[in-house]
């Protein structure tokens, strides 16, 4: 049985994150999983969320809490999970509750050549200026890194020893554009799965703030040159 790395990422969630952590464990005990982790990261959140970790983490020896003292951006986050965990799978889940953890059930295990990509079937909640910079990105991406994916800002599974050689470099969300370019470089290749967008039942969503949106478009060049570095880099020393 392949060991797994799950990373729930909060930013006032008090409402949603313990039934998330639940839903984890309740997916790790049917798969009959004794090798995991739950990093739990709270992102500067102004309720009760850093306290409802401490809790769960008390009673839960196998709960990584990391907490920072203020908002710092999903990707600073995605950054403290993907580069924290210590087994073989990892995958990022939010703590709002919009994903169903069931979904995972049938990939308990999975090849290293590929990597696990979800993508949402339809979004009713997103705004219109939502949906706006979500075509954006997936145009950004398509043309400039050679990336076409469904839904690259959805729940994904990397193999985490491949994430290490992929010399990340972008600090903001924009990093999952990264990997999965950098990924494709290297030939592993997306399996993407359909996925239910849940209702959210507590909290507001923080995934197109102002702030949020002027770090990931500062970053784009930045993303362009790392990933065509790499793409130099890895043909150069795949030829010789």
């Amino acid at each position: 049985m392949q060991s797994w790395s799950f990373g729930i990422l909060c930013y006032n969630e008090a409402g949603t994150l313990e039934r998330v952590y639940r839903d984890v464990v309740t997916l790790v005990s049917e798969w009959q999983l004794d090798d995991y982790e739950i990093l739990i990261i709270d992102d500067g959140s102004q309720d009760e969320t850093p306290a409802i970790i401490h809790r769960l983490a008390a009673q839960d020896p196998r709960i990584l809490p990391i907490i920072h003292p203020r908002n710092m951006g999903i990707g600073a986050g995605i950054r403290d999970i993907y580069f924290k965990s210590t087994r073989e799978n990892v995958v990022f889940i939010p703590g709002d509750g919009q994903f169903n953890v069931q979904e995972l059930k049938p990939y308990a295990g999975f090849d290293d050549h590929i990597f696990l990509c979800f993508y949402r079937k339809e979004n009713l909640t997103y705004s219109t200026f939502r949906n706006i910079l979500s075509a954006f990105n997936k145009w950004f991406n398509r043309i400039f890194l050679g990336l076409d994916l469904r839904d690259v800002n959805w729940v994904k599974v990397y193999k985490r020893h491949l994430l290490n050689g992929l010399n990340l470099k972008i600090s903001s969300s924009a990093i999952e554009s990264e990997i999965c370019a950098k990924l494709l470089i290297t030939g592993c290749l997306p399996h993407e799965i359909p996925s239910r967008y849940l209702p959210r039942t507590a909290g507001q969503s923080q995934g197109a703030s102002l702030q949020s949106i002027i770090r990931v478009v500062r970053e784009l060049f930045y993303l362009f040159l790392s990933v065509q570095t790499f793409r130099f880099t890895y043909t150069s020393s795949s030829a010789t």
